[in-house]
């Protein structure tokens, strides 16, 4: 497994969102409806000035196996999300500021000594924790995002720790409204770095389901997977973390994300010959603070 995977750099980029892709979908794809069937429009709701925070916990471990000796790594990270919106259009499109407002995280790798960084108490950072210190409590990046969460303008930090994600911002949602066993998909590319400096393009994609519709909440179950062939076990090692599964709670008349859960149990055998392995396990949740007031969201 690439030591990107290992590190508190990858783990700040884990918090910040899950595996999730800011991109539309590509098609919206229904199974037969009763034509009395409820439908339902989801969409995301902003308001300028309103700034939105999440609970978000990651925990992750990683157990490589080479030549009868085997190493875990793991990582337990909580932090708060925030997100500042500081436009949002009559069509409800949203500018908004992306950062982590505090972090604590933990790090153990077999044999060694547990690391631990906490942001509000800590005044330097250990060694390896440097870049996520410095990007805690300032904007990792400016996002104009649509109603249906597709990102239109994305201006990125320079900070390193803030660029080099594989993941999005949040789900998107479908065109159309939608009934109960719903489902809507879109692709999504990925880049991996190979070993001679060069970057494969791997095809994924992400498949969701509304699952039920209670009390004004919405559950949509949310999978990831693999598209492209792969047969080397290097390369997909580091695809693991790719292909998950999960679902979002949606408030449909707030328009918010009430919480999430994303979660990855893949093992790959013979990424560093006949007699290795890796098994990548990890939990990303995440749960909406609440504001003050609440209205509701009426955009069409």
């Amino acid at each position: 497994m690439p030591a990107r995977h290992l590190l508190p750099l990858a783990v700040l980029i884990a918090c910040l969102g899950p595996p999730a892709l800011a991109q539309p979908p590509a098609a919206t794809h229904q199974p037969p409806l009763a034509p009395a069937q409820e439908k339902y429009l989801l969409r995301y709701c902003f308001r300028q000035g309103d700034t939105l925070r999440w609970n978000v916990v990651h925990r992750c471990e990683v157990r490589t196996t080479v030549d009868e000796t085997t190493q875990t790594a793991e990582t337990t990270t909580t932090s708060v999300k925030v997100w500042r919106v500081r436009q949002v259009q009559p069509d409800g499109t949203a500018t908004f500021e992306h950062l982590v407002e505090d972090i604590d995280m933990r790090n153990r790798l077999t044999g060694r000594d547990e690391v631990h960084y906490n942001s509000r108490r800590d005044v330097a950072a250990p060694p390896g924790f440097e870049h996520i210190a410095q990007a805690v409590g300032v904007p990792l990046a400016v996002l104009t995002l649509d109603c249906r969460g597709k990102v239109l303008r994305q201006a990125k930090s320079q900070l390193k720790a803030a660029v080099s994600t594989n993941g999005g911002i949040t789900v998107c949602l479908p065109d159309e409204p939608v009934a109960i066993g719903s489902q809507w998909s879109f692709p999504h590319p990925i880049e991996v770095p190979l070993p001679d400096g060069t970057v494969r393009q791997v095809k994924s994609r992400q498949t969701l389901t509304l699952e039920s519709v209670k009390t004004g909440v919405a559950t949509i179950r949310v999978t990831s997977e693999i598209l492209t062939p792969v047969d080397d076990p290097r390369l997909e090692s580091q695809l693991l973390p790719f292909e998950s599964s999960g679902w979002v709670r949606l408030d449909v008349e707030s328009g918010r994300v009430l919480s999430q859960q994303i979660d990855v149990d893949k093992r790959v055998v013979g990424f560093r010959g006949g007699a290795s392995s890796i098994h990548y396990l990890s939990r990303w949740t995440e749960q909406l603070i609440p504001a003050r007031t609440e209205v509701a969201c009426h955009v069409h």
